[in-house]
C-alpha cells in the first residue's frame, strides 16, 4: 500500500507542479481569469486527451518532434468544460493555457 500511496503522492506533486508553471506562464488576465481548481480541471483534461489519443503513437520527424494540434486539444477542452457545467471558455484563452502546459511537459522530458 505504501508503494501506492507514494505514487499517487508523486503524481499529485507533479499536478501541482505543472498548474503552478502554467499560472506562471499564463498573462496576467488569465491569472485573474482562472482559479487554480479551474487549471487542475484543464489539467486532467489535457493529460486524458493525451492519453486517448494518437499523439504518443505518431512517428516523430526528424528531429524527433512530434506535431500537436494545441488548437484541437482547446476545442477538446471548450467542448467538454461546457458539457460538463464547468462553463463556457475562449477558445484563445484556452489555447494560451494548453500552450504553457505542452511547454512544461517538453521541460520536464528534457
Amino acid at each position: 500500500m505504501a508503494v501506492l500511496d507514494d505514487e499517487l503522492m508523486k503524481d499529485a506533486e507533479y499536478d501541482a507542479d505543472v498548474v503552478a508553471y502554467v499560472r506562471e506562464q499564463i498573462p496576467q488576465e488569465l491569472k485573474e481569469k482562472f482559479n487554480d481548481e479551474e487549471l487542475f480541471y484543464f489539467h486532467d483534461l489535457v493529460e486524458d486527451y493525451l492519453a486517448e489519443s494518437a499523439v504518443f503513437e505518431a512517428e516523430p520527424d526528424e528531429e524527433g518532434f512530434v506535431d500537436i494540434d494545441i488548437e484541437d486539444i482547446a476545442k477538446h477542452l471548450q467542448k467538454t468544460a461546457k458539457k460538463e457545467g464547468m462553463g463556457e471558455y475562449e477558445l484563445e484563452d484556452l489555447l494560451r493555457i494548453v500552450d504553457a502546459e505542452l511547454f512544461f511537459c517538453d521541460e520536464d522530458e528534457e
